[in-house]
């Protein structure tokens, strides 16, 4: 393959070091009509048990250059709910303040670019370790709201929501009844595996081109020159969804809402040319191109009320 300039997609995906990160950017995403400002926080935060904070904590800047060797989570950061239990032990090494951002409070995918876009100066380029430690055996979203608490310690930030009216995409079948081959229900054999796949590299697969971790959507170079693959097993129809709301990789510029009404979890596989690689690939499925032909879906235009994050303050970390 010959050197190219590094694509839009590409810098997402190795700045995210959770197989997972790229962003949306919807144009004017915080200029549609507020429908509400509400101090509600979302049920998830509610349902893990509101506001909790680690026992000891150091968050510390890494200026090292983020590679294979030194960016690594036990948890994995994006907003999804794939998980193995740490004992309390939160670790992870070289990320960018976005990151811990995605993680703590949950952002889906279409509100990545429009919080970053809120971000202070002094963020950019800075990337920071951070080692925690919880008594017990925290999950995930309990880990979250420690993270908020940590982040509102030493970063002081504070935010709040704002719903609002934006135009979304619904993801449908593209025929009633009938499923791509590369999207099944579930198969519980081969079983997941326990570990979570590293930042950066080849997703280890199983038979259909599915990986072999569960839960969390995969989102990688393909091993095809110039071409995105992304994949999950035992994911709901909703996480599929709001994988597809990145538009720097699928070029879908608006929330994507799951209006499929199936059920049940399901395994997928999808490999599309991104939208700034056309000509070093033309030949190749387009992201429209695979999700039908691929998965059996389809995107309609429509409108939606989305739950908006908005930073209200934010400064440099305090020492340790």
């Amino acid at each position: 393959m010959r050197n190219q300039p590094v694509k839009a997609w590409t810098k997402l995906l190795l700045t995210a070091g959770v197989g997972t990160l790229a962003v949306s950017v919807v144009a004017g995403l915080f200029a549609p009509r507020l429908l509400a400002q509400s101090a509600t926080v979302p049920q998830w935060q509610t349902d893990a048990g509101g506001k909790m904070a680690f026992d000891v904590a150091s968050v510390r800047q890494d200026t090292a250059e983020p590679s294979a060797a030194t960016t690594s989570t036990n948890v994995p950061l994006g907003d999804q709910d794939n998980f193995v239990p740490t004992g309390g032990l939160f670790s992870a090494s070289d990320y960018r303040l976005l990151n811990y951002l995605i993680f703590a409070y949950k952002i889906p995918p279409s509100q990545w670019v429009a919080v970053e876009s809120q971000l202070p100066k002094w963020v950019e380029g800075k990337r920071y370790d951070i080692r925690a430690r919880a008594a017990g055996n925290p999950g995930k979203n309990q880990f979250r709201l420690m993270m908020q608490t940590l982040l509102a310690e030493r970063f002081k930030i504070a935010v709040h929501y704002e719903e609002r009216q934006v135009p979304v995409f619904a993801l449908v079948e593209d025929k009633k009844g009938k499923k791509g081959p590369r999207l099944q229900p579930h198969a519980s054999d081969p079983p997941c595996s326990n570990t979570v796949p590293p930042a950066f590299g080849a997703v280890p697969k199983v038979a259909g081109g599915f990986p072999a971790f569960c839960g969390g959507v995969q989102v990688r170079p393909s091993n095809t020159p110039g071409r995105i693959d992304a994949s999950a097993r035992n994911v709901p129809m909703a996480i599929i969804a709001n994988m597809l709301g990145m538009q720097q990789v699928t070029g879908v510029d608006r929330p994507v809402l799951d209006k499929t009404e199936l059920t049940g979890m399901f395994d997928f596989d999808l490999e599309f040319v991104p939208p700034d690689n056309s000509e070093d690939d033309p030949t190749g499925p387009t992201f429209s191109q695979a999700l039908r032909d691929q998965l059996g879906l389809k995107l309609d235009s429509s409108k939606g009320a989305v739950n908006m994050i908005v930073i209200d303050h934010l400064e440099p970390p305090t020492e340790n």
